[in-house]
């Protein structure tokens, strides 16, 4: 029997769709429970634990007493460690006090997401994209506005095409360099012509560099290079340095809006774990710098591996990701529905992938990525596996 009483979910929830890839993963586990043997690249999760120097600096600083409440904008150290890292690895000055440490990046697009936008106000976002964007941007009562986006494009916006989208209620454009799914950047040309473009239009630049460690053939670079007003970055020890269940990230804002984000943080969730803070001083040491270089040559052998296999077997790639962990293949020769191809794959090839639906709307159906987040014997095992499946599927 229904209570009358029962409380009614917010109708926002509506617009919040569920990550798919979570259950493929989660039947992912059953299937292995179940004794069968799964090639996992779904998750976007580094498979190398947290280099040692990091947990070391964790342990150290549990039994030094480092549980207590750190400032909302982080530990100093930390806010200063990150400024001496911009300034060391890309020469640019950026002072510490624009810097605020955050639960994971999530919290940092929480943070920016409720200081900027306005109920009603738009954001410009690529399609595809990571999905929580634009949850995050309905979730603060804004409406999220896709611009579609494809590989012989790069896969970023035409700076015209983002113009044209522009009116007088959008108030940011949502960017990610390295992105996620498709790995590719976007140069410093193209971001200074839309950060040009949108200044002049009043509005803000957000840039995600959650995977700007793991950038292949070329320097990793930062969007702040551009300048200060109006642009603000994001950035994690997810990724790169290998800290996804730490729950640590940053982001980087105009001075004058970090009296305001300071205030949200404090209501939010009033600081970033203390722990995770003291260990994260050490990701800057040069022995932690060595490990995470060794492991980003391993994911470089592991994208060219991968990417060859793919195009010989004939899914559509026009180059090769520059930089995250993925590869977002054009699957639309084997199947009209990524989604079903996706779940074909796990209970006939025990192959986990991620079906493109889960990363909006454009061409989503013809889309798939593949994560190339463990070892190359098994990414050698998955294209084995994917060669029968497709061979299967044509006789």
């Amino acid at each position: 029997m229904t209570s009358r009483h029962t409380v009614r979910a917010a109708g926002r929830m509506a617009d919040i769709e569920p990550f798919h890839v979570m259950d493929i993963l989660a039947r992912a586990r059953q299937m292995e429970a179940a004794g069968h043997d799964i090639v996992h690249m779904e998750v976007g999760e580094p498979d190398f634990q947290t280099p040692e120097p990091i947990v070391e600096a964790g342990h150290a600083a549990l039994a030094a007493g480092h549980t207590h409440y750190t400032p909302a904008t982080g530990l100093p150290a930390l806010r200063e460690a990150i400024s001496a890292d911009y300034h060391d690895r890309f020469g640019v000055d950026v002072a510490p006090s624009r810097i605020i440490i955050t639960p994971g990046a999530s919290g940092a697009l929480q943070l920016i997401l409720g200081v900027l936008v306005e109920p009603g106000q738009r954001v410009l976002l690529p399609d595809p994209g990571y999905p929580c964007n634009r949850h995050m941007v309905s979730l603060f009562g804004g409406v999220p506005v896709s611009l579609p986006v494809d590989a012989a494009g790069g896969f970023r916006p035409d700076p015209a095409q983002m113009l044209d989208a522009w009116d007088e209620q959008t108030r940011l454009l949502m960017l990610a360099s390295p992105a996620n799914p498709t790995g590719m950047l976007i140069p410093p040309s193209s971001l200074c012509t839309y950060y040009e473009g949108i200044r002049e239009s009043g509005g803000g630049l957000l840039v995600d560099e959650i995977y700007q460690g793991l950038v292949y053939d070329q320097p990793s670079s930062t969007a702040l290079a551009l300048g200060e007003k109006e642009l603000f970055v994001v950035n994690s020890f997810s990724k790169y340095f290998g800290m996804t269940g730490w729950r640590l990230g940053w982001l980087v804002a105009p001075e004058p809006y970090v009296p305001l984000l300071d205030r949200l943080a404090q209501n939010l969730f009033l600081a970033a774990p203390t722990l995770a803070q003291h260990a994260a001083l050490a990701a800057f040491s040069e022995q932690t710098h060595q490990i995470l270089e060794s492991r980003r040559e391993v994911f470089r052998q592991r994208r060219d591996f991968l990417y060859a296999g793919l195009q010989t077997l004939g899914f559509g790639l026009d180059e090769p990701p520059q930089g995250a962990f993925y590869i977002y293949a054009e699957c639309s020769r084997f199947a009209n529905d990524s989604f079903l191809l996706a779940e074909q794959l796990l209970s006939r090839a025990g192959i986990a992938v991620t079906p493109g639906r889960d990363f909006g709307r454009y061409r989503a159906d013809a889309h798939i990525r593949f994560a190339y987040t463990t070892s190359l014997e098994r990414l050698e095992t998955a294209l084995e596996r994917l060669a029968g499946f497709l061979r299967a599927g044509s006789d």
